[in-house]
């Protein structure tokens, strides 16, 4: 059986900032479902889950940065019900705080990447693959083939996943004496633009590099935030394969979040009382259609633009409109005065609400995702599994996932070009299209039957794997 690491700052419901949480969180399930073993190994957080269950401790260590020693524990969930093996690394004075990420990150992350490489090299039985996801594991390739300190895992397959190149990881050359001792002949691998960046360190030295989808991997030859270059000449290892939904957390008919649940076949009920909740908790009219954005309040979601697109939207289509989210200080302010002035057609939740998300995806009939930049998104998948038809732009995984109303087939609202007037647009499209009750309800139904499981994505990530260890 072949016996795969994933390892991520992220995997949900230990610790969740994003979609990379959801990720590494369903697609070890759904491989050891086809007959992989998967596990995950991400860092020890002072957070809910860690204090809702008990551990038993498997292996314990020294992590040295320059002159710097801090001990760690590698520990596991007992009971564990998640689907898969999960190893946390505790390092109480670097991983164990109230929080993901913060604005000095490079000790925290480096101790975790040796942490876990002690860890893995320590194991009787090496994995085939070690998948890496996103930055804060991106000098994971290189130290596995470069310190003398890891020559026994210089062998073993690594892939490396982006889910966001915005983010790189930088890192100072002073610190460069935290790597464990390597060849520095290839010092180079960890450099970009005169400085230590581990996502490009990852794409160096990885044996296969992936993208979340198809479409942001072509994107990201022409915009990575001064990669281009570099995942031009290393196209041949490159290859795009679009994020999955667990459908068995994402499923309207047996989520036990919902006010009402509901089925693809008998759904209209169902959306009707989830929808009367948001609208009794958030003082909105439920006579009119409701536009939801759930998200992070940043320039990547298209949040700068909000404050003048809902004006602009409530102004000139009938709707309602509720926002979830945080981030720009600015924007929050912004939504909160926009709340006080449209009172019944306007609300928002500033921070993040699990179950309220949930509660949006089932009782909203539309979801906004204006994003200049969204490698995947699982966002308009959610909301199209629960029959919420999705208003997007046509970048990444929106571009791979939703398909416009004008074309054939289409279901959802596609934005080509990013600005207050074409996401208002959008809207009003979408505004008077809910008046056709007949369409409207057609919609949904297609929507609902569109299969976004992990299976077909996780039977690809088989086969690069497979390619590597042949």
């Amino acid at each position: 059986m072949m016996n795969v690491i994933h390892v991520s700052a992220e995997c949900f419901p230990m610790a969740k900032v994003g979609g990379l949480a959801d990720v590494v969180g369903a697609l070890p399930k759904f491989q050891n479902d086809v007959g992989i073993h998967s596990q995950v190994i991400m860092p020890f957080y002072d957070l809910p889950y860690n204090h809702k269950n008990t551990f038993d401790s498997l292996f314990s260590g020294k992590v040295q940065l320059g002159e710097k020693s801090f001990d760690f524990e590698v520990k596991t969930p007992n009971p564990n019900r998640l689907g898969y093996d999960l190893f946390l690394i505790d390092i109480p004075e670097l991983t164990f705080k109230p929080y993901v990420y913060s604005d000095d990150d490079t000790d925290r992350f480096m101790a975790f990447q040796i942490a876990a490489l002690d860890w893995i090299s320590s194991l009787k039985t090496s994995p085939n693959i070690v998948h890496c996801h996103d930055h804060h594991t991106g000098l994971i390739p290189f130290m596995m083939s470069h310190s003398k300190r890891y020559s026994s895992l210089k062998n073993i397959p690594s892939v490396f996943t982006i889910h966001n190149a915005q983010y790189q990881g930088w890192i100072p050359h002073t610190k460069d004496n935290q790597i464990p001792s390597y060849d520095r002949t290839k010092v180079g691998l960890l450099d970009w633009d005169n400085t230590i960046n581990s996502l490009a360190t990852g794409i160096k030295c990885a044996w296969g590099v992936t993208t979340v989808s198809e479409s942001y991997m072509e994107e990201l030859k022409l915009k990575a935030n001064g990669l281009e270059a570099l995942i031009k000449s290393e196209e041949q290892k490159c290859f795009g394969v679009l994020n999955g939904i667990d459908a068995a957390v994402w499923n309207p008919q047996t989520d036990d979040l919902l006010v009402k649940n509901y089925s693809k076949a008998a759904f209209q009920e169902g959306k009707k009382a989830n929808k009367d909740w948001l609208c009794q908790k958030f003082s909105l009219n439920k006579s009119l259609p409701l536009v939801v954005f759930i998200g992070r309040l940043v320039g990547e979601k298209g949040a700068d633009l909000f404050a003048d697109v809902i004006e602009s939207a409530l102004q000139r289509s009938k709707v309602s409109m509720l926002f979830l989210g945080s981030g720009s200080k600015e924007v929050q302010t912004q939504l909160e005065e926009l709340s006080g002035k449209y009172p019944g057609i306007f609300n928002s939740f500033i921070g993040y609400d699990e179950s309220l998300a949930h509660k949006m995806y089932a009782g909203a009939d539309f979801l906004l995702m204006p994003s200049r930049v969204e490698p995947c998104g699982l966002n308009q998948m959610y909301s199209m599994r629960y029959g919420t038809i999705p208003i997007v732009s046509s970048v990444g995984g929106l571009k791979d996932t939703v398909i416009d109303l004008g074309k054939k087939n289409g279901y959802g609202f596609c934005i080509d070009q990013i600005n207050i007037e074409t996401i208002t647009d959008a809207i009003h499209r979408a505004s008077l299209f809910y008046l056709d009750k007949a369409k409207f309800k057609k919609t949904r139904q297609t929507i609902m039957r569109i299969d976004h499981s992990w299976d077909a994505s996780a039977k690809k990530y088989i086969n690069l794997y497979t390619s590597l260890n042949n």
